[in-house]
């Protein structure tokens, strides 16, 4: 699926700043005791969109594949423990295809930049998965600026069917295990040129949990 930069899950414009490998490394092992202790931990993000009696609330949870992307992995639950998902949105929409998130630009109201941010680093490809329906990703500059598919640190999607053009090209880390069907609503959202839904998406809330915890209340910090 290469309209890399229109159609594919990828970044627009923007390269982010690279950070060296020890960097990275250290802030995996300082992954909270919390998060790894869990026998079988999932990253779940609490949505919302709409306004007044209109407003929706939705949730989805991520399982994560350790073995074939540690190091993607690791940086994705640091990111959620550290609440930098918070007041993201899911700013590209593809209805019964993908939907992508991940962006801390997208906490702004200038909608003309959303899409080219990230945490300031790039991580090393992870290449290993294929894309299926649930498949998590992450987003990343096209192959011309980027030759050695180093990945955005933050921008993630979710495919919502098989998309076996990307196999080969991007860091598949999880997948989606609950809430597919409210992310499946999502893209059908109404979107803009760009397609970034009209009305915001916004991650409202996101923890890691034991997946057995699903379905039930979590308390809110």
């Amino acid at each position: 699926m290469n309209t890399r930069l229109q159609k594919s899950p990828t970044l627009r414009r923007r390269r982010s700043n690279g950070l060296g490998l020890g960097a990275l490394m250290l802030s995996s092992i300082l992954i909270s005791v919390a998060a790894t202790c869990l026998a079988d931990p999932v990253a779940v993000f609490d949505l919302q969109w709409g306004k007044g009696a209109n407003r929706q609330k939705r949730i989805f949870a991520i399982a994560f594949y350790d073995a074939d992307a540690p190091q993607t992995v690791a940086n994705f639950k640091k990111l959620v423990q550290d609440g930098f998902y918070d007041h993201t949105t899911f700013h590209r929409v593809f209805p019964n295809y993908l939907v992508q998130g991940g962006d801390p630009l997208s906490k702004k109201n200038d909608r003309s930049i959303i899409g080219t941010g990230g945490p300031g680093y790039t991580l090393a490809p992870e290449i290993r998965r294929k894309h299926l329906r649930g498949s998590v990703a992450m987003g990343r500059l096209p192959d011309k600026v980027n030759p050695n598919r180093l990945s955005n640190g933050s921008q993630f999607y979710i495919c919502l069917q098989p998309i076996p053009s990307q196999d080969g090209q991007d860091t598949v880390f999880g997948e989606v295990v609950s809430g597919l069907s409210a992310l499946d609503e999502i893209s059908h959202l109404q979107a803009d040129t760009n397609a970034n839904p009209v009305d915001r998406v916004e991650v409202t809330r996101t923890y890691i949990i034991d997946r057995a915890q699903l379905g039930h209340p979590v308390p809110v910090k």
